[in-house]
């Protein structure tokens, strides 16, 4: 008999909604090589699929993302996994329809990469944030393409050199998420927006969306393949290798 394995990315489709769930528990729903392969097919699969017109992007527990799945970058490097996590977020800012991102908890460096890239970002408002690059000798590389564009620079550079955690009410000061909610709210208030959206007209979504996004996209060409050599660089460095062992050894 053949394993299977598990699915850690599921995608569902209900009024004209897409939802995809990152469901990797056992590592905090890290950007491993499969998640993200998963997440980029469940994007393209609502990106052609006729009958949706908004993509919700949540995770199946409180935990939304953990960031870059270190077991495997302290052991294979980030040749390849930071150049995916560019195109991840380039197909975010690109595809057709809006994508909406809903945060009840934690999300960590990489996965913030991913609310930047999105359309729309709604948090908890007591969810957490951070930038921890900094702490484990890397750098906020490939994701400063869409956080950058997003935050404030002011806010940009007290998290980014700080590292530490923030949360998702000064997510929303920072300008990283849309709006920041009680976390009791959170649920009613992405279901209204994503209805909202759905009420667009395919076209209309899909210009609109285009001008928005112009400068975002532009951004990502022009210095995605800059921040992955960058991001690979710093991950095989002796100071962030020494640092994530420890921080792998603690967490165990």
């Amino acid at each position: 008999m053949t394993d299977v394995t598990p699915e850690l990315v599921h995608y569902a489709v209900a009024d004209a909604v897409a939802t995809i769930t990152l469901d990797s528990p056992a590592n905090r729903n890290a950007l491993s090589r499969q998640l993200v392969t998963e997440l980029h097919a469940h994007l393209e699969r609502a990106g052609s699929d006729d009958d949706v017109r908004v993509v919700l992007v949540e995770s199946s527990g409180k935990v939304f993302c953990s960031g870059a799945d270190l077991t495997e970058a302290s052991t294979e490097g980030m040749e390849v996994g930071a150049r995916r996590i560019v195109e991840l977020q380039r197909l975010v800012a690109t595809l057709d329809k809006p994508v909406v991102t809903k945060n009840l908890g934690a999300v960590r460096a990489g996965g913030i990469g991913i609310i930047a890239a999105a359309d729309i970002a709604v948090s908890a408002e007591d969810a957490t944030f951070a930038l921890t690059e900094v702490k484990l000798g890397l750098a906020a590389a490939i994701i400063s393409l869409t956080v950058h564009h997003r935050m404030n620079p002011r806010a940009a550079a007290l998290t980014t050199l700080g590292g530490e955690v923030f949360t998702g009410a000064e997510a929303a000061a920072y300008g990283l998420v849309t709006k920041a909610v009680p976390a009791d709210r959170l649920d009613d208030e992405v279901a209204a927006i994503c209805a909202s959206l759905a009420t667009g007209a395919p076209q209309g979504l899909r210009e609109s969306k285009r001008i928005l996004n112009r400068d975002l996209v532009a951004r990502i060409d022009a210095l995605g393949e800059e921040m992955a050599t960058t991001s690979a660089r710093l991950f095989a460095s002796d100071e962030a290798r020494e640092a994530m062992t420890a921080f792998l050894a603690r967490r165990k």
